[in-house]
């Protein structure tokens, strides 16, 4: 793999903390709070959140070793090259860009929902047809999501502007968005009623572990934090800083929204699309609810903007390789970013905003996430390994070596299992479609092929 990396160290502890924030505290917690309560865990949708943050730390463990050993870009594909090889690494990558593609489409649609509420309070409303893509549930007729498709598109211009530019932009996005949730607990603490946390486990502990396994996509942004490896000062120590530290505070606030929200509704009647402003509305904090859906329009902006740098950073070490065309790897001599990746990203999530209803499919995220994580986690221990490892500047080991590698793993698959069989035939046929360009294409233009 090559070394000699054209991207420029820009990005601090700070800015790594709040691009991992950015990326995890986003529409999950704004979204997925409510749905886990109503449908799969009741009050105990905070011990879903503390299991799948569990897990997460585990897995952000072995990617804080591997992200200090190796600070390079590609995350889970790089590592996974230099443990496993090629073609471990190109099914590994090849997940993690549908995690990435999907996401950020996924997280579109639903900034559009918030945006064009907040336009409805405004009284401007847009013609039906252009609200939302075409199968989407409750919208009748042909139709695209057009605010979906540009907001894909404005970030990719923020992108395509340079690093320093954009990491400015979230920092201060993050601690908006950070502001607007702690209002958000501070006034509906007051409102909390004791009943409301009776049952605490309606549905069973088979409810919190299926709970989890939705919860787990709240936190799947971290792994976008170690995409910027080659982009951080000092990445040996900055590295496990960004991924740790991002990671505890995501858990922190998800806990505390979660805890309130159930203690203030009944867990029953949160299976709504905004159930923050839901409950706001509830208590009568109307103007409340108004700052907190534009926090949530923030919020997702920010998710928007890591996770769409973690894919197309991710597009660039798959083609440094030689596994996918070089023009994903062209840096500017002026942005120092790789700028026709950053564009064909935009115009491709773009796309799918537009046209795809992304309800089953969105799932995809889990799945390629867990699958990237449960390698990274065991690959850890074929890391240690390896004897030129030991000669290279190691700033941070997995504690408990090998336990939490192997627990990590484990507990990664077993939230996978819990994924609705559908996902799971999607998964296999993007897996088999991977397989086939990586014969057609990959594998003929490797760099490493052509060097042995």
């Amino acid at each position: 793999m090559i070394h000699n990396s054209p991207l420029e160290r820009t990005i601090g502890p700070v800015g790594l903390t709040a691009m991992g924030v950015g990326a995890v505290v986003g529409a999950g917690i704004f979204i997925t709070p409510g749905i886990i309560a109503a449908s799969y865990a009741g009050p105990s949708v905070i011990i879903s959140y503390v299991v799948a943050a569990a897990v997460c730390a585990l897995a952000a463990l072995c990617y804080s070793e591997f992200s200090s050993t190796i600070p390079l870009s590609g995350s889970a594909y790089t590592y996974v090259y230099m443990v496993f090889g090629e073609l471990p690494a190109w099914v590994v990558g090849w997940a993690l860009i549908s995690e990435y593609l999907f996401a950020v489409s996924s997280v579109a649609v639903s900034w559009s929902a918030y945006f064009q509420n907040l336009l409805s309070s405004l009284s401007i409303d847009l013609p039906n047809f252009l609200t939302a893509a075409t199968g989407t549930p409750g919208h009748e007729g042909f139709g695209i999501n057009l605010v979906a498709g540009i907001i894909t598109l404005l970030v990719g211009i923020l992108l395509a502007g340079g690093l320093r530019e954009s990491t400015r932009v979230n920092t201060v996005m993050v601690f908006v968005k950070v502001a607007v949730i702690i209002l958000f607990v501070a006034v509906a603490a007051f409102h909390i009623k004791a009943k409301n946390y009776h049952p605490f486990t309606p549905y069973g502990f088979t409810g919190i572990f299926s709970g989890a396994s939705l919860a787990f996509y709240a936190y799947i942004g971290f792994d976008a934090v170690s995409t910027a490896s080659e982009e951080v000062k000092d990445p040996q120590k900055t590295m496990p800083i960004g991924i740790i530290s991002s990671l505890l505070i995501a858990s922190l606030l998800y806990s505390l929204v979660s805890f309130v929200l159930v203690g203030v509704v009944h867990y029953s009647r949160l299976n709504v699309g905004d159930p923050v402003a839901f409950v706001l509305q509830v208590i009568h904090q109307d103007w409340v609810a108004g700052i907190v859906s534009l926090g949530a329009i923030v919020g997702m902006t920010t998710v928007l903007l890591v996770m769409s740098y973690g894919g197309t950073r991710l597009l660039f070490a798959i083609s440094r390789d030689g596994l996918l065309p070089k023009i994903f790897s062209k840096i500017t001599v002026k942005s120092h970013v790789p700028l026709e990746s950053t564009w064909i990203f935009a115009i491709i999530t773009s796309i799918l905003a537009m046209f795809i209803p992304l309800d089953i499919i969105a799932e995809l995220v889990n799945i390629g996430t867990l699958f990237a994580f449960a390698m990274v986690s065991i690959g850890v221990i074929f890391l240690r390994r390896l004897p030129e490892i030991n000669k290279l500047p190691n700033a941070y080991k997995v504690p408990l070596y090998p336990v939490v590698p192997i627990l990590s793993f484990l507990l990664c698959i077993g939230l996978m299992v819990k994924l609705r069989a559908i996902t799971w035939v999607v998964f296999s046929i993007w897996f088999v479609v991977g397989l086939i360009i990586y014969m057609i294409y990959g594998h003929r233009h490797s760099k490493l092929q052509k060097e042995l």
